[in-house]
């Protein structure tokens, strides 16, 4: 006989208490670092700048050669980038140089080009005062050789592998993604772009959570559609368990009626089942267990209960998994209409936001929320929390939610 319903936080708790955070690394081209985990500090294998650069196109010169506006020197060559100007500055002398140019031995300044005017013979003559210094950019500026820039856990984005790139690393070390297998089930389904009988419907669900996957940090694989067939059901797991996946996630099938078979195909493949049956609406036969070093996570197979469950539990466990910081989707809105008191299951509406004229964001919940409706999680903004035997909640009371995307709208 099924136990009580266990509260999503209890649920959410003990699924992340299993979870161990990669340890295993891999090195990945450059190319290929961004969004993974850097798996140790990053030291710099040169200085940057290598020399003293001009930050601006003009001329480079001694400031005590140009003690006054009015001051004529004589331009004796040219400094560009990747062709430096080979001599040294002598006295009254100067050298035209362009932006990220070494700047010459004996230079201490740069006049940029406006501040110039130009004269026959090779000569300028100085329209704006001239200081020591201004203009360049002194060598190791940005990063000295052996200096740690980037720490071991960094999430790497644009700027981290720029950096990295300056750095001179042309590939770096990185966590492993967690590997993820995915097993839709039901005699029902049938792959998109197919013919379904009148009796059949498309998978969809499976796109929905490897697409939560892949922007957790894990990776994906797809064992496919499998019907409701303990042998095909426990060939399926058979194949998670070669692939050595971190986590093996089933949607559907995980409840215990006659067509559910997922839950007790896993248990004859060894599984420990840690717990079912959440009190949520939608996703309430959500199933968590252990099976050969992999944890399981059993989806609703209906494609909203399977996304919101996804959201809730499998997304922080692919993050963890992944050493990635956990994404904060928590929010505060007012409601747009009033809300009736709900039972012993949290609830999660789906919701539009906007916001009114105080600036506060205002949460609209659809007046339909069967969840086989997709079409309406596609359009929502975020989901309404309604806590156990919360009571009805008049329009414009404040009420949490959970963030489906950002709100500047």
């Amino acid at each position: 006989m099924a136990g009580p319903l266990l509260p999503v936080s209890e649920a959410l708790s003990r699924l992340l208490a299993r979870a161990r955070p990669m340890t295993a690394t891999e090195t990945v081209p450059l190319r290929q670092a961004a969004g993974r985990v850097l798996a140790g500090d990053l030291a710099a294998r040169l200085t940057q700048p290598p020399f003293h650069a001009s930050a601006m196109d003009g001329y480079a010169l001694r400031a005590e050669d140009a003690p006054e506006i009015g001051s004529v020197l004589s331009v004796i060559g040219q400094s560009a980038a990747g062709h430096a100007f080979a001599g040294s500055v002598g006295e009254g002398e100067a050298v035209r140089i362009f932006t990220g140019a070494p700047v010459p031995e004996g230079a201490d300044t740069v006049l940029i080009q406006e501040d110039a005017e130009t004269l026959d013979g090779n000569r300028i003559r100085t329209t704006f005062a001239v200081t020591a210094g201004r203009h360049i950019r002194p060598r190791g500026q940005d990063f000295a050789e052996g200096e740690v820039v980037l720490s071991a856990g960094t999430l790497l984005d644009a700027a981290h592998v720029t950096v990295a790139a300056a750095m001179n690393h042309p590939g770096l070390s990185v966590y492993r993604r967690p590997r993820v297998a995915v097993i839709a089930t039901g005699d029902e389904l049938i792959a998109p772009g197919g013919a379904p009988r009148p009796d059949q419907i498309i998978a969809s669900n499976t796109f929905g959570v490897a697409a939560l996957i892949g922007a957790a940090g894990g990776e994906v694989l797809d064992l496919g559609i499998v019907g409701d067939d303990r042998s095909l059901i426990e060939a399926a797991i058979g194949r998670a368990i070669e692939a050595q996946v971190d986590v093996l996630v089933t949607l559907g099938g995980a409840s215990v009626g006659d067509h559910d078979l997922v839950q007790a195909s896993l248990k004859a493949k060894g599984m420990e089942l840690d717990f079912w049956r959440i009190a949520m609406r939608p996703g309430k036969p959500l199933m968590v267990g252990s099976l050969r070093g992999m944890q399981v996570l059993g989806l609703p197979g209906n494609p909203v209960a399977s996304l919101v469950c996804g959201l809730l539990f499998l997304e922080p466990l692919i993050t963890t998994l992944a050493r990635r910081p956990l994404r904060d989707r928590s929010g505060s809105a007012v409601t747009a209409t009033s809300l009736s008191a709900n039972d012993q299951r949290q609830d999660y509406l789906r919701a539009t936001l906007s916001r009114d004229n105080q600036g506060r964001l205002v949460a609209e919940a659809f007046g339909k929320q069967d969840s086989s409706m997709m079409k309406i999680f596609a359009q929502s903004d975020a989901l309404i929390i309604r806590p156990p035997h919360a009571p009805e909640l008049p329009a414009g009371a404040p009420c949490p939610v959970l963030l489906l995307r950002p709100t500047g709208r």
